[in-house]
């Protein structure tokens, strides 16, 4: 291991807010690597978490993934660790992008609450065949049913620890035929806001007089014949404040490939303008017998080639696959060693792209490790997801890595 320090390039917190450490863990892991040597771009990004760069000059932090991220444990667990590490120091911490993923009857991440009334569809990346296109979060839910509603709660009663306000609203959406005969509109504490569309019709903007909580969005139909509208998410933030947003964005069982289907992601991520990008996916993309690390690498430069055309100073920090295992039976199980090759993938990315790397793989120990794990209580019994405590466990230790970056720690 070597370890260089340069002066102005280290963030250092005092936490003592972790579990346990386990013996078949390898702690010396919990560290944004940078396989590169060092990165202008990162140490740009992630030496702005700091009271006055965030009030100076703000930060939008975008974690993407698969299943990990859907269910929003894991990287909630950051967000609330980020917002309570700046609350001292005046500093507004935002609640960023999310999806009713209820609407689509799928896991909504428990951390907001999502009802809802009327008809809806729904169309997810890892669909071949669907009959809208998708954005950048990777999942659509659509409609053309007058009654329809979907309901928001930011601050349910089972999640107290932190709350979370807006006061401006972007919702993605569009009518799917372009009509201007549908439209959503905004319903909070008997209150009605018609949103300002943007020059394509493709989301509105709702600007709410005081902090809010909780929100309906309705779906108006001016005429007897109905028109589809499509909601692709929402962006929640406050206007005229600088600050730290932390974005989430997650579909089950999505790949990469999954991503650079959806037609109008890059359209959408401009609304997000993300300043580092933290890589999640990959688990689905190594399940099979048939992985391709030079195909793996190749999807990802895809993916990132988008990002850069949205923001060409982007900084990456790749998380490596966790260990998993793959079922071979009723109760049986067997280690997949493609995470290995993944995690090789995952420093060759990161060098290619002045990138960090949190490596996950070797943090938890290694191959097989999951196993240990799932007999700790932390892994469910597919030996491929965590449990909740898992999940939690593995936000703090992804902040930690964040909060004490050095920009030019190596491994050797």
């Amino acid at each position: 291991m070597k370890r260089i320090l340069f002066i102005g390039l280290f963030i250092s917190v005092s936490l003592g807010i972790f579990a346990q450490n386990y013996p078949f863990m390898d702690m010396s892991y919990n560290c944004i690597q940078v396989p590169g040597g060092d990165s202008e771009r990162l140490n740009r990004a992630l030496l702005r978490l700091n009271p006055r760069s965030l009030k100076q000059n703000g930060l939008n932090i975008l974690h993407i993934g698969g299943s990990h991220v859907q269910a929003d444990i894991f990287s909630n667990q950051v967000r609330q660790n980020l917002k309570k590490r700046f609350v001292n120091d005046d500093v507004a911490v935002f609640r960023g992008y999310i999806f009713p993923y209820t609407v689509a009857k799928t896991n909504n991440p428990s951390n907001y609450k999502v009802t809802y009334s009327g008809q809806w569809n729904s169309a997810r990346n890892v669909q071949r065949k669907r009959a809208v296109p998708l954005g950048v979060g990777g999942v659509a839910v659509y409609t053309d049913d007058p009654d329809a509603q979907i309901n928001v709660a930011l601050n349910p009663p089972s999640t107290p620890q932190v709350n979370w306000e807006f006061n401006i609203l972007r919702m993605l959406g569009y009518s799917l035929d372009k009509s201007t005969a549908v439209k959503p509109v905004l319903s909070y504490q008997d209150n009605l806001i018609e949103g300002i569309p943007n020059a394509t019709g493709t989301s509105y903007l709702f600007f709410v007089p005081k902090s809010e909580s909780e929100f309906s969005l309705k779906i108006v139909q001016q005429e007897n014949e109905p028109h589809t509208f499509v909601v692709d998410g929402f962006i929640i933030s406050e206007r005229n404040t600088r600050g730290l947003v932390y974005h989430a964005i997650g579909v089950n069982g999505a790949s990469v490939p999954s991503y650079l289907r959806c037609e109008n992601w890059e359209s959408e991520l401009h609304y997000l303008n993300p300043d580092l990008v933290i890589f999640g996916i990959g688990v689905n993309d190594a399940a099979g017998d048939n992985f391709s690390k030079a195909r793996f690498i190749a999807n990802y430069n895809a993916l990132i080639e988008r990002i850069e055309r949205v923001n060409p100073n982007c900084a990456y920090i790749f998380i490596t696959n966790n260990d998993s295992f793959r079922k071979t039976g009723k109760g049986r199980y067997v280690v997949n060693p493609n995470g290995v090759v993944a995690r090789e993938a995952f420093y060759e990315l990161a060098k290619q792209h002045q990138g960090g790397l949190w490596d996950l793989f070797e943090l938890m120990g290694g191959l097989g490790s999951m196993q240990k794990w799932q007999k700790e209580g932390l892994a469910a019994s597919d030996k491929i997801h965590f449990k909740r405590g898992g999940y939690l466990y593995l936000g703090d230790l992804l902040y930690e890595a964040l909060m004490n970056y050095n920009s030019s720690y190596v491994k050797e």
